[in-house]
């Protein structure tokens, strides 16, 4: 399948119509977006990687500059350690999971620490410089079976521009030789889209400050662009004015950590709320959601939301709290993962200093935000809510509807119409002729009367989804699955 909605033209198996991609769901009437934002209260913090023992490289911090893969039946985190060293001297640590909560930390014996080669550090240059940020892509079709896992990660060995590396395992690294393959950039998130590979950070050459969403591409992990696309910046929005301190105003910190979705790509950015006094000491720091359908060009659905909050992260109850503490700030590592019924992020406190461990976010599955329909008074006459999506070409293969979807009832209906790119109907996909679920779920099929698949030869097709009933206002449409059948 192909879908029109201003990315670039890569066949899919599964399209995935999330109700904040309005360049995928573009049409829309009577219906109202709200998102689900993650926040810890009081002595609820959970956290997933903790300091390490005694006499660990991560013993005095664990920094989520890092990222989380899943690599057949587990889950593998590469993260920033900090053990009792002089200076600031962060190293890469390696921790897996079957549930993204409970984390082990293998002893992998291959780089020697305090004495001793029982830990958990993976092999970068054997440890020997600080590692200030890195991101790590998994590439398991790559014919090299030595490039199977690459890094991008920024160094005091490249004074922090940003270098290459390459493992057939992700633990024992080899650097490339054309090291640094890039300038300097403060990195958070990854991923290869359409054969070319995307490093998402703040940097760049560009007006309006460092803080700022950029993205270097590569086609060959390699040779990297020089020039950046600064896609998203929070200073020149009105009626704010530019920043005019390097920490002062509203920024973008680290880019965003990416969830690549197909047709979209999800992006979880630092949400850098600096105060006038430009003291680093003052910001807060909630996370921000961000799409793109290019993996260039970023928005934000509903700006300055806190698809993360800060707030009481790492609080504790009393009588331990303390509210004498640094204002509340997040960073964001590279890695969102399905697991089971829910959708799982790792995050961390900012800055390093206040890292004490990997936290971890989940929602019911890719249930980030929903579309509510507005209650029948809201409506003009002669309307009823409904959304239509951007064309889709099915490539001449049947394809399958579910739908992410709450409040279904004795009062509150859902309907789906396949019609054509002209708006025009299409025979045997009607309103009348939809079999809609009977239930709310996470991935409720939807069929037709005869039909259980979608089949159109004669052009691009759309998506309409109809939401009627008394309570209409009911209705919570997660998300919309199109999925190819028989490959």
């Amino acid at each position: 399948m192909y879908i029109h909605n201003g990315g670039p033209r890569q066949r899919l198996e599964e399209i995935v119509l999330f109700p904040f991609d309005d360049h995928s769901l573009p049409l829309q009437c009577g219906v109202e977006l709200r998102l689900e934002g993650h926040m810890t209260p009081c002595g609820r913090t959970r956290i997933a990687v903790d300091l390490g023992e005694e006499g660990a490289p991560d013993s005095e911090r664990v920094v989520y500059y890092g990222t989380v893969h899943r690599v057949g039946d587990e889950l593998w985190m590469w993260y920033l350690g900090q053990g009792r060293d002089a200076a600031w001297f962060e190293r890469v640590c390696f921790a897996t999971s079957t549930d993204g909560y409970n984390w082990h930390k293998p002893n992998l014996g291959l780089v020697e620490y305090n004495g001793s080669r029982d830990n958990n550090l993976v092999d970068l240059n054997q440890g020997s410089h600080h590692v200030q940020s890195c991101v790590v892509y998994h590439d398991p079709d790559d014919p090299d079976p030595d490039r199977k896992f690459k890094m991008l990660f920024q160094s005091r060995k490249y004074d922090s521009s940003f270098a290459a590396a390459f493992s057939a395992d992700g633990l024992s690294w080899q650097e490339s030789s054309n090291n640094p393959v890039g300038s300097w950039l403060e990195m958070a998130g990854g991923t290869r889209h359409n054969g070319c590979y995307y490093i998402c950070g703040q940097g760049g050459t560009h007006a309006g400050g460092v803080r700022q969403l950029v993205t270097h591409i590569s086609y060959d992990f390699e040779n990297w662009s020089q020039a950046s696309c600064m896609g998203m910046r929070r200073s020149n929005v009105s009626p704010r004015s530019p920043v005019t301190g390097s920490s002062a105003g509203e920024q973008i910190h680290l880019g965003a950590s990416l969830w690549n979705r197909g047709n979209v790509i999800v992006g979880f950015y630092g949400m850098w709320n600096g105060h006038p006094s430009n003291d680093r000491r003052l910001v807060t720091m909630d996370l921000g959601l961000a799409v793109s359908n290019d993996a260039l060009h970023y928005r934000e659905p509903i700006p300055d939301y806190p698809i993360v909050s800060a707030a009481e992260d790492g609080w504790q109850e009393l009588p331990h709290g303390n509210t004498l503490v640094n204002y509340p700030a997040l960073i964001q590592g590279q890695g969102f993962e399905q697991v089971g019924d829910e959708t799982l992020f790792w995050y961390a406190p900012w800055p390093e200093q206040s890292s004490d461990g990997v936290r971890v976010a989940s929602w019911p599955r890719d249930r980030l935000g929903y579309l509510q329909p507005f209650p029948a008074g809201r409506m003009r006459p002669g309307q009823a809510p409904h959304i239509v999506s951007a064309p889709i070409d099915l490539d001449g293969k049947p394809a399958q509807l579910a739908l992410n979807i709450d409040g279904l009832g004795d009062y509150s209906d859902v309907t789906a119409e396949i019609i054509t790119e002209q708006l025009e109907p299409v025979p045997g996909y009607s309103a009348a002729d939809c079999i809609p679920p009977s239930a709310s779920g996470l991935s409720q099929p939807v069929a037709w009367r005869g039909r259980d698949t979608v089949q159109y030869e004669n052009g691009p097709i759309r998506l309409r989804l109809n939401f009627s009933g008394i309570r209409p206002e009911d209705i919570q449409l997660f998300a919309a699955y199109m999925n190819t059948v028989g490959g």
